[in-house]
């Protein structure tokens, strides 16, 4: 389970990361830009998490790993042979951006979940929850806040209502299926949702459309 676990936060690390390098791309962000955004946002949502739960310091700054990968996956992306046809061509830009940004999402949010029950056994299901949406969208708060943008929780395609429908799911399922299956249906319950918002442009009621 442990091998499960650090593939799976490998995977969202990249996915995540990614979306930030985009982000900072598409504002004209250097080199230097570029890779602090895809870290911020790769392990921006994870100490966000550590601080909740008191776990001084953070995780992040214990194991350089996750801010190694975000760095290289930045810096892949960064190489005009990879950049150049994502920015000159819009719709495959958005789309990368929403596959990376949907599974970074996904996997956070269960990981938030499974690292709050590694601290704390006798969790109560508020706890699992608010730390799992957290640590999924706390690190694309982080990326937009920087990058000068209004946070996607706040305006995009049913964010972070996807990360709370999979914290859900993923926590209430931990009591009755094994761990790494609840994970993974948490992680395919987020990027159903996303998915399908993005497609039929779902969105909360707002203001300009009440």
């Amino acid at each position: 389970m442990e091998l499960f676990v650090t593939i799976l936060e490998l995977i969202g690390t990249v996915a995540f990361a990614a979306s930030g390098a985009l982000i900072a791309m598409k504002k004209h962000m250097d080199l230097l830009g570029i890779i602090v955004l895809g870290v911020i946002t790769a392990i921006g949502g994870g100490i966000l998490r550590d601080l909740i739960l008191g776990i001084t310091p953070p995780l992040a700054f214990r194991d350089p790993t996750c801010a190694l990968v975000a760095t290289a996956t930045s810096i892949l992306l960064f190489i005009p042979y990879i950049r150049r046809p994502l920015m000159h061509r819009e719709r495959l830009f958005d789309l990368v951006l929403l596959i990376m940004d949907s599974v970074g999402l996904g996997v956070f949010t269960v990981m938030g979940i499974w690292n709050t029950l590694l601290f704390d056994p006798d969790r109560s299901i508020f706890l699992l929850l608010f730390v799992g949406v957290l640590t999924g969208v706390g690190g694309g708060m982080l990326r937009d806040i920087l990058a000068g943008q209004t946070p996607y929780i706040l305006v995009k395609h049913i964010y972070a209502s996807a990360s709370i429908a999979g914290a859900l799911s993923c926590a209430l399922l931990l009591r009755f299926i094994p761990g790494y299956l609840a994970l993974l249906i948490g992680i395919l319950v987020v990027l159903t949702i996303r998915l399908l918002a993005a497609h039929y442009r779902w969105n909360l009621p707002s203001v300009k459309n009440v």
